[in-house]
């Protein structure tokens, strides 16, 4: 009888401070709420998805989108700026709560931080200097290419230049701007970014026009938050499907791309 008290009062003491624990440790979603601020890491040199405006203020499909998340959730947002590499350091070291910013779910990426279903789709298309001669890929062989550190471009054009052995001709640069300025100045002839960024980017360079679209596939894209955080990660599952339901999703990408927008689904995938 002894031995079955010790055993009882051990098994109601650790119950008791499992229930502490578990009380003690609130997961993402009641933080945001309980804190009342989102933070929101976006990267603003891929224009008109993430940008500055003429007041030098943030912009972009992806800041209105953490706009809204804050929204659905009742607190304030705070934008943190954040160049391609940053997009994963900034959640795993919890100084974002969520990353927008074009961020491709890769399985080797998941082993890191946790992903959403898709919320944006795009290509991969080059930018190239007007006089480059560039009209198809295979013209880019032996020019001189450029695209931001740590992104999928950057990953996928080195398999391709490791396969045609001209890997020296890569440039690596910290930001999609210094891409886009590398390309206009004639220090390289083409930069990879993204299709929605062709448009603006040819605008605003004279010496820089819309070069062929990359061989690699569709780029699916998804929000960012802890690879642990199941909670966190089923609330911006919904929150995604609600901007599609609602015609949020359409409207945004009307109002800064243009057109009708991607669909979402994967062909032959359920979600």
């Amino acid at each position: 009888m002894k031995l079955f008290s010790r055993i009882s009062i051990s098994l109601f003491t650790a119950l008791i401070l499992l229930g502490s624990i578990n009380t003690a440790s609130a997961d993402k979603l009641d933080d945001v709420i309980d804190e009342g601020v989102l933070r929101c890491g976006v990267v603003l040199d891929f224009p008109p998805i993430g940008y500055r405006d003429s007041n030098n203020q943030p912009a972009g499909f992806d800041v209105d989108y953490c706009k809204d998340l804050a929204a659905a959730l009742e607190v304030k947002f705070e934008i943190l700026p954040l160049t391609w590499a940053e997009r994963l350091p900034v959640i795993v070291t919890n100084r974002a709560d969520v990353v927008f910013g074009g961020t491709s779910d890769s399985l080797a990426r998941a082993k890191t931080v946790g992903f959403s279903i898709p919320y944006a789709i795009y290509y991969a298309q080059a930018v190239v200097g007007a006089n480059s001669g560039i009209k198809t890929v295979d013209d880019m062989r032996n020019k001189k290419v450029a695209a931001a550190v740590g992104t999928v471009p950057e990953q996928e054009w080195l398999k391709l230049a490791k396969k045609w052995g001209v890997e020296d001709n890569y440039q690596g640069y910290q930001s999609e701007n210094e891409v886009f300025l590398a390309v206009a100045q004639g220090k390289a002839d083409a930069g990879i970014t993204t299709n929605t960024a062709v448009l603006p980017i040819t605008q605003k360079f004279d010496t820089v026009i819309a070069g062929p679209r990359m061989p690699w596939g569709t780029d699916y894209t998804s929000v960012v938050g802890p690879r642990l955080d199941v909670t966190w990660l089923n609330y911006l599952n919904l929150f995604v499907t609600h901007q599609v339901r609602s015609g949020r999703y359409q409207e945004l990408w009307g109002k800064y791309v243009g057109g009708e927008a991607p669909e979402l689904r994967i062909p032959g995938v359920f979600y």
